[in-house]
This record gives structure tokens, C-alpha cells and sequence, in this order.
């Protein structure tokens, strides 16, 4: 939050927490979400901003999600990990770790999440 439009790094925070916390009783929608969010983020190089553009034109298009296989292990990094690191580029780097390493996780889900996301750039 030391950011001045704090939007931009605080959506990979979400999403990489919603997706590490993730389960078999979490909403669908919270769980695609989340992993769209890191997809685009890690691999497309989208901002924050970005990323909460495409869940907003998600939201306004639904579709059918695809099933989710929820990995045992969720990463080598964790909320309090993040918070431990010193505020600024450490800090910011931290998350992007965590992104990354919330993310690789989900292997198994990734060409179901790319497909999806396809999808939404041809409406």
C-alpha cells in the first residue's frame, strides 16, 4: 500500500493468495479468477490495472469455467513471507516471487486457463 496507485501490485496480491488458499468449497469464480489474474500477470505481462480490466470484462461475459485440479503443495511462499520483506523494490519483488510461485503449482491448469482467456480476447 506505500505505492501511490497501489491497485497495480495490490491485484497480484489477491490473486496469488486466492489461488494459494484456494480449495474444493471456494467459489469457482474466486479460484478462476485468481489464476487468470497470475497467468496474465506472470505470463502476459499485465499491470494490476490490466488484470482487474479483464476479470471486469469476465465478470460482464460469463462463461462456463473450466474444472479447476487443486495442487497439494501451493507454493514455497506465503503471505507472511511477503510481509517480512523490507517495503519497496523488496517487497514488490517478494510478490512477484510468490506470484510465480503460487503459479507453478497450478501447472496441471494452466492450458484450461489459457484457453479461457483466449476465449474473452475473441469477444
Amino acid at each position: 500500500m506505500t505505492h501511490k496507485d497501489s491497485s497495480f501490485i495490490h491485484q497480484h496480491i489477491v490473486d496469488a493468495y486466492g489461488a494459494q488458499i484456494a480449495n474444493q468449497t471456494t467459489k469457482k469464480i474466486r479460484t478462476i479468477f485468481s489464476l487468470v489474474g497470475l497467468y496474465l500477470y506472470l505470463e502476459m505481462d499485465y499491470t494490476g490495472r490490466k488484470v482487474q480490466e479483464f476479470h471486469t470484462l469476465m465478470s460482464k461475459n460469463k462463461m462456463e469455467w473450466p474444472k479447476i485440479d487443486f495442487p497439494k503443495y501451493r507454493g514455497e511462499i506465503g503471505v507472511s513471507d511477503v510481509l517480512a520483506t523490507k517495503q519497496g523494490f523488496e517487497r514488490d519483488n517478494m510478490i512477484r516471487n510468490w506470484c510465480f510461485s503460487v503459479w507453478k503449482e497450478y501447472e496441471e491448469n494452466r492450458n484450461s486457463i489459457i484457453e479461457l482467456v483466449k476465449k474473452y480476447n475473441n469477444k
